[in-house]
């Protein structure tokens, strides 16, 4: 079974791309390149001859793109760190399980949420009824 970010075998997976050039295709800076590189979720290539600049491939940019899309699911760079190495080892339970983790954890920001945005509807509603006194929005939020 083929990786989840590769590997890609046409033409372009030689490597070809700079460093920036590999952060435009990912939609990401540079630093962030370095940054995952440091927390092990891209390899850093060898440099050439004579020190010649690092060159990626099509296999660090289906690897960049996963790890932004993971990070957009809501997956912390650990979990994605997990996920990475579970697909090589084609562990589907722990990656089932790691994404119900997240489900629960995006449904408890979601109540949050919810909870948050009645709240403000009802501070709303009483301020639109006018009255005497303070704003209750206003009111809701200071401390004193």
């Amino acid at each position: 079974m083929t990786a989840i970010w590769g590997p890609y075998h046409g033409p372009e997976s030689s490597a070809v791309l700079r460093i920036a050039e590999l952060a435009e295709a990912g939609g990401v800076g540079v630093e962030t390149i370095r940054y995952y590189q440091r927390r092990g979720l891209l390899a850093t290539p060898a440099r050439g001859e004579r020190g010649a600049i690092r060159r990626y491939g099509a296999d660090d940019v289906h690897r960049l793109r996963f790890i932004r899309q993971a990070q957009g699911a809501g997956f912390t760079l650990s979990e994605i760190a997990e996920l990475l190495a579970l697909d090589a080892g084609h562990d589907r339970a722990r990656a089932r399980e790691l994404a119900r983790g997240r489900i629960a954890a995006i449904d408890a920001q979601i109540a949050a949420l919810t909870s948050a945005r009645d709240a403000l509807s009802r501070l709303a509603a009483e301020c639109a009824e006018g009255g005497a006194g303070p704003c209750p929005i206003l009111a809701a939020f200071d401390d004193g």
